[in-house]
């Protein structure tokens, strides 16, 4: 999860600041070999390849940080979170690709690391090659998994990412509904939050929010690195070359990255990158067929949809986008409210309680328009004075009809038992225009790999 900070030094390196700067930086970064003696590597695509990983390291966090944000406990020396991330070969587009930690795979023949012991191919969740092998058995597991070649590693640990939020003054983050985690001290009333890197860390470390466990974290980890984007190109730290340095010295302490990657690398990327927004980014995880597939002596582990996993990396060697045509920069107009249910997901009949003729269509339209899912045959409601603007719905169907009752303000939300999943509208002589509002999960992306371009993920 600390993998968001890396997408943000790709775009921080960026404009005017010169070579001397970042050189400056750049020996803070601690070097690993994850190519070392690696053989029969897939071959290069078009692009850029860089593996992004969480470490749960937490050697140089304070006892106060400890206490604070629920860091206690012996590190795993795994993976907490892994992801690629495509830099396209015209630089002006990044894919973000989620990897589920706890993806079913078989480790290559390798070398623990720890023991030094010999070890044959096993069985593992996906977080352990990190465990067993370090960046290097991570890195051919990945590559094995993805038939993708990775051209470039970094790893990030806790006190890095608690770090750079703080240097770049904070993240702005919405939730459409409240978010409590008692693993983590994570307690978000629904509303706009500004979080320190502290808070930024229990936000992306939660996984007991709801029942989407680990996926319905990754959804919130991209969310958090569209946030962090936006904040970093909009702040003014990419024009300031006292912030730019303060930043990524932050940034950088705790980094390790190939020995490769270094500040030509920085320079190069970051100069192609200078407009660089949120809408230049996607975001999608990587197709799932079972979330929770038992095996013995493992756990729980998560087991990939192998054809559109295969069309996922398929398009990223090819360099071709992964979201819908038209797709990036759809925030101008955008939506001004967020919604826990998708609009898409709810479907609604509408009754004109009036009458004003036409009035129902007038509901009926604006509601499709939003994305909700319209009979598209209005009907006159038994009531034809009715001045409030009413929603219908079974409780069981709660967060559907508030999602609702969201793109119609003022209008009056009444509990019907046994209605069943189709919500009703009765439009009142209130009624002036639907409000446009987007869901708040990227699960609700468009597109074959259910894709979110950055600015659609961050706040409105």
């Amino acid at each position: 999860m600390r993998a968001v900070t890396g997408l943000s030094m790709l775009v921080l390196g960026v404009g005017g600041i010169g070579h001397a700067l970042v050189s400056g930086v750049d020996g803070g970064i601690g070097r690993v070999d994850p190519f070392k003696d690696m053989k029969n590597r897939p071959e290069s695509g078009l692009g850029t390849n860089i593996l992004l990983v969480g470490t749960d390291g937490r050697d140089r966090i304070t006892p106060v940080e400890r206490r604070k944000y629920r860091l206690g406990g012996a590190p795993c020396h795994c993976t907490d979170t892994i992801m690629l991330v495509h830099v396209s070969e015209d630089q002006e587009r990044a894919s973000v690709v989620s990897l589920p930690r706890d993806t079913y795979v078989t480790l290559p023949a390798h070398t623990d690391m720890t023991t030094g012991q010999p070890h044959g191919t096993h069985p593992v969740k996906l977080n352990a090659a990190y465990a067993e092998g370090g960046p290097s058995l991570t890195v051919r597991t990945v590559e094995r998994l993805t038939k993708l070649k990775v051209d470039h590693y970094l790893e990030i640990d806790f006190t890095s990412f608690m770090k750079t939020v703080d240097a770049l003054g904070g993240v702005r983050i919405c939730t459409a509904r409240p978010m409590k985690d008692t693993y983590t001290g994570l307690n978000l009333p629904a509303g706009t939050h500004e979080l320190d890197g502290g808070e930024a860390l229990q936000y992306v470390r939660s996984r007991h929010v709801d029942g989407a466990a680990d996926l319905g974290r990754m959804e919130r980890q991209q969310r958090f690195m569209a946030a962090l984007i936006q904040q970093a190109t909009h702040s003014g730290v990419l024009l300031n070359p006292v912030k730019f340095r303060q930043v990524s010295q932050a940034m950088l302490h705790s980094v390790r990255a190939d020995r490769a990657f270094g500040t030509d690398q920085l320079l190069a990327l970051g100069g192609a990158m200078r407009d660089f927004t949120p809408a230049s980014s996607e975001f999608t995880s990587v197709p799932v067929r079972n979330s929770s597939h038992p095996i013995r002596g493992i756990g729980s582990t998560v087991q990939w949809d192998s054809v559109k996993a295969g069309a996922l990396f398929k398009a990223l060697r090819e360099d071709k986008p992964l979201s819908p045509p038209g797709s990036a920069g759809k925030r101008r107009g955008a939506p001004k409210v967020l919604v826990d249910v998708p609009p898409s997901q709810v479907r609604v009949e509408v009754y004109n309680g009036t009458g004003i003729d036409g009035l129902g269509a007038r509901v009926d339209s604006g509601l499709r328009a939003t994305g909700f899912v319209t009979s598209g045959r209005p009907r006159n409601g038994d009531q034809r004075n009715l001045r409030r603007t009413v929603v219908t719905y079974d409780p069981r169907w709660d967060r559907s009809a508030r999602s609702l009752a969201a793109a119609l303000p003022g209008s009056e939300l009444r509990p019907v038992k046994k209605q069943g999943p189709t919500l009703r509208v009765l439009a009142g002589t209130d009624f002036t225009r639907v409000t446009p509002v987007r869901a708040e999960a990227l699960l609700a992306g468009r597109g074959a790999f259910r894709t979110t371009t950055g600015d659609e993920a961050v706040c409105p």
